[in-house]
């Protein structure tokens, strides 16, 4: 039952962002790809003018919140989120393409930018066409995908600082790296970004999309709910290949299991919790150290209640 302190609170969002959709108790496996998750408090989908008021409202109030894009990277725990999730999607997702050039708000989904852009006759997006994410979250983790990566195509990005500064910063200053910015420590949100691509030939563009999205099908295991890969890749080691050479291939805990398709990923086998992918990521991680001495680091995005 939700607590009256944020009943009450639901009502004065609902008289502010009357554009917002705010839903309470929302279930987050509903909003996320590994169909997992405990219910937020207050979920709320703001139209793009409303973002920063938004935020800035619930800093003064100290309200706790999080903000998400498609959630495509998470783990929520089963005890669910306190607060406020802030999810960056279906009203603040507009892409303008101008030349060679692609302004994008930050809940656009990489693959809808990287077909709009291939229609355009623009190249250099394709590695993102099948990756399942928002323009923000792939920016905040600089998610990449068949040796193409967020940074190489970045020209800028407008973010919303912890001190309620806008602030437009490039790439090197995000300190952007394999799987990693400084979004990451610093905090902050990103609201837009524009993206510099180049001329190309729109129907060799298309072909190596549908190349890309070939191999994803293939090799994936796209059928079950998963967050993508699971684990970052470690220097000189794949995960996947660690993962299957420890013998894990199609370990299970409870509905969670470590893909039979492929070992980097653990999907959703249909009544998963968090606790049972934890314990399964916890298990393999120590297996696979005990036997070639790798730690292998967590690529998926854990948040919510009791989550340390």
């Amino acid at each position: 039952m939700l607590n009256e302190k944020y009943q009450k609170l639901a009502e004065e969002l609902k008289a502010q962002f009357p554009k917002s959709l705010i839903l309470l108790e929302e279930a987050m496996k509903s909003h996320t790809t590994f169909r997992i998750g405990g219910p937020a408090d207050i979920y709320i989908e703001p139209d793009y003018a409303s973002i920063i008021p938004l935020i800035q409202f619930l800093k003064e109030q100290e309200i706790p919140f999080i903000v998400i894009g498609n959630g495509s990277n998470l783990l929520v725990s089963d005890e669910g989120i306190e607060g406020v999730v802030i999810s960056l999607g279906k009203q603040s997702n507009d892409i303008t393409i101008n030349g060679d050039t692609v302004v994008v708000e930050a809940g656009a989904l990489l693959s809808t930018v990287a077909n709009k852009a291939a229609k355009a006759g623009l190249t250099g997006m394709e590695f993102a066409s099948g990756i399942p994410g928002s323009i923000g979250g792939a920016v905040f983790m600089n998610a990449g995908a068949y040796g193409g990566e967020m940074k190489d195509i970045i020209d800028s990005v407008l973010i919303l600082t912890p001190s309620m500064e806008q602030k437009t910063v490039t790439p090197e200053e995000l300190s952007m790296s394999y799987r990693h910015s400084s979004l990451m420590e610093d905090g902050g949100y990103v609201l837009s970004a524009v993206l510099k691509l180049s001329q190309g030939n729109p129907e060799e563009i298309q072909a190596r999309i549908d190349e890309i999205r070939q191999q994803r099908t293939e090799k994936q295991p796209l059928n079950f709910p998963s967050a993508g890969s699971t684990f970052k890749r470690p220097e000189g080691y794949f995960a996947g290949k660690l993962i299957d050479d420890t013998g894990l291939r199609g370990y299970t805990v409870g509905g969670a299991q470590v893909s039979e398709k492929h070992c980097g990923f653990v999907v959703n086998k249909g009544d998963a919790t968090a606790a049972d992918v934890l314990q399964l990521m916890s298990d393999v991680n120590d297996k696979v150290f005990n036997k070639f001495g790798v730690h292998l680091v967590p690529e998926v995005r854990i948040i919510g209640r009791n989550v340390n």
